[in-house]
């Protein structure tokens, strides 16, 4: 199975991780890294990476909510040195409610099937509700 990580704005995380267990009625299997609004990003590299290397036997997703802010800044170096050191892992932005319950019901060994599966997820899960039958 794919190690799910969660690298966002603070506490949008925590709250996705509360949310997918609610719905699912079990505690969700997966890593949150929340990013605080004043927080020096360096030593959060440093950290995530750490963390992301503890399994680095296991294929990894990594999901931010905004492309190009603090987290994902924060998860792309450090999955670039996590890299360097053999880790397998994808990273996505965008990160929905959809994407993270997706990502956890579909838990492939495959890292690159299972970021097009949450991506996709994220796709139909976008509906204009007044056009919806």
């Amino acid at each position: 199975m794919a190690r799910i990580v969660l690298v966002m704005h603070k506490p949008l995380g925590s709250a996705f991780a509360a949310c997918a267990e609610h719905i699912l009625g079990q505690k969700a299997d997966l890593t949150v890294f929340d990013v605080a609004p004043d927080a020096e990003p360096a030593p959060l590299i440093a950290e995530l990476s750490r963390r992301l290397l503890q399994n680095a036997d296991e294929a990894t997703l990594v999901l931010c909510d905004i492309f190009g802010a603090t987290p994902f800044n924060i998860a792309k170096q450090a999955l670039k040195l996590a890299n360097e050191q053999g880790l397998t892992a994808h990273l996505i932005t965008g990160t929905n409610l959809c994407m993270v319950l997706k990502a956890l019901t579909d838990q492939q060994e495959n890292p690159d099937k299972l970021s097009e599966s949450v991506r996709l997820g994220a796709l139909r899960g976008i509906v204009n509700a007044d056009q919806a039958t």
